[in-house]
């Protein structure tokens, strides 16, 4: 019986914004100015919020076969000192599931044909080293979530053995690869099986291979796979029983739907409009008004929860592009707007490297750390964002309010306890200039370390890309 999904994915950011009066009064390529009250209703309090250790935190993303050069849990470990210097919070793990062999792609499969969600891929280590990773992680106070996988499983998972009716199968009885729900019609993931969510057998099955590792293994949470093609009514029952466990766990959907952050099934979604309307930008498609009309009908839709903002991720690094062929040289203008906007930065692993080719996906492709060039680029904002309230995740932080509108240069301040950040960037590969209305007084900038002081009335000129992101 193949499941019913509703796969309308809405795109949306919980962001109070509020336009206020003038802060910069730019000259040409100007729209309209607006003073339009865009804050969203404030957010009620209860049982469900973002762990209170995740409120000033980055997240990092981890594909340990293609980290080192021996793909290992061992030798990921002997990074994390390095990522700690560098401010990283939260660590995503890719897939660590020993993974399928019949019907792969490729030499060595994808990380998301799961054999088995109670063991490790063997390649990358034992459960034993995996047990140590955990621990050396949390003594550096590091978190560590894993990629879950719950919409398939690989083809030779132990389930099938056993479960055939906990899989989705056709008119004749046989076990099919997963359906676009928009279209009828396959994904193309012929390398997976589609799980059954009408068996409820199988739900359970599911949640207490979850639950394994909250309990067990001390992991701090989860990143799910395909979130918006899983029924919602199971999200509500693993996320009660994840919490029942440990309430502490951090939940992040890779989904982009409303309804499922207002029903607070998940901490957190991915940006991916937002990210879109970024690439859009640096190819020129658009220009930093896109930005404000994103804002507008995200605080429409969404009520609850934080986004999760990038530049690259292992989907757009490995399919759509590094950021060098999305971005060019707009790539650290882009990732100073997300470490900065409101919600949660993400950095795939190696972009501090920086990581200029697309990795294989299927093979070993190993990173080849060796210069860490933008560490420490990456380094300044995570220590801002951990040090300056203002910038602090959701409710913890500073309402993003819009200093001008101006059609290429994006500014913003945001204030919280007497912090504040002031951010402008010309999202242009043209020079601009802005004319300041009121004084910027002795407030120092985040890359060179020098403190300024702006007169009103001075002139602004900011070339092509350039980022300036001042606090107090």
């Amino acid at each position: 019986m193949i499941k019913t999904i509703s796969a309308l994915i809405k795109t949306a950011i919980y962001s109070t914004v509020v336009f206020s009066l003038l802060f910069l009064s730019c000259k040409g390529d100007s729209i309209k100015t607006t003073t339009e009250n865009l804050q969203p209703e404030s957010k009620i309090v209860n049982e469900f919020a973002l762990p209170t250790w995740a409120k000033a935190a980055n997240i990092y993303e981890v594909n340990i076969r293609q980290y080192t050069a021996e793909g290992t849990f061992n030798a990921f470990a002997g990074h994390l000192p390095r990522l700690k210097k560098m401010g990283v919070d939260i660590l995503w793990l890719m897939p660590i599931f020993p993974i399928s062999k019949e019907k792969r792609k490729g030499g060595l499969g994808s990380y998301y044909a799961v054999s088995d969600f109670r063991n490790v891929n063997p390649e990358f280590g034992s459960m034993s080293d995996m047990e140590s990773l955990i621990t050396a992680a949390h003594n550096l106070d590091m978190k560590i979530i894993l990629d879950w996988v719950p919409n398939h499983t690989g083809w030779d998972h132990v389930w099938l053995k056993d479960h055939k009716e906990y899989y989705t199968q056709d008119k004749d009885g046989n076990v099919i690869d997963p359906i676009d729900p928009g279209t009828g019609e396959s994904w193309g993931w012929t390398d997976v099986a589609d799980l059954n969510y009408d068996n409820k057998e199988m739900r359970a099955a599911m949640i207490n291979d979850m639950l394994m590792w909250v309990t067990d293994k001390k992991i701090d949470g989860f990143r799910f796979d395909v979130a918006h093609n899983v029924p919602n009514d199971f999200w509500q029952d693993a996320k009660t029983q994840i919490l029942a466990a440990d309430h502490n766990q951090f939940l992040l959907a890779e989904a982009e739907m409303a309804e499922q952050m207002n029903s607070e099934l998940f901490h957190m979604a991915y940006g991916w409009e937002f990210h879109h309307i970024t690439n859009a930008i640096a190819k020129g498609e658009k220009d930093a008004s896109a930005i404000d009309d994103w804002i507008s009908k995200n605080n429409e839709e969404y009520k609850k929860g934080i986004k999760m903002h990038f530049t690259s991720n292992h989907d757009e690094n490995s399919w759509a592009g590094t950021v060098f062929e999305r971005m060019k040289d707009s790539h650290k203008a882009f990732a100073v707007l997300v470490s900065t906007f409101d919600g949660m930065p993400l950095i795939y692993g190696g972009q501090e490297e920086p990581l200029d080719r697309r990795l294989e996906f299927f093979e070993k492709d190993d990173i080849g750390f060796k210069d860490y060039k933008y560490a420490d680029f990456y380094t300044k904002l995570n220590s801002l964002k951990h040090k300056n309230e203002a910038l602090w995740n959701g409710p913890h932080g500073g309402p993003l309010v819009k200093l001008t509108d101006h059609k290429h240069i994006y500014a913003f301040s945001r204030e919280k306890n007497g912090y504040e950040v002031i951010v402008m960037i010309n999202l242009s590969s043209d020079q601009q200039s802005c004319q300041l209305s009121k004084d910027i007084f002795d407030m120092r900038e985040l890359f060179t370390g020098a403190k300024s002081t702006f007169k009103e009335g001075s002139t602004l000129d900011m070339k092509p890309w350039e980022y300036k992101v001042y606090s107090k």
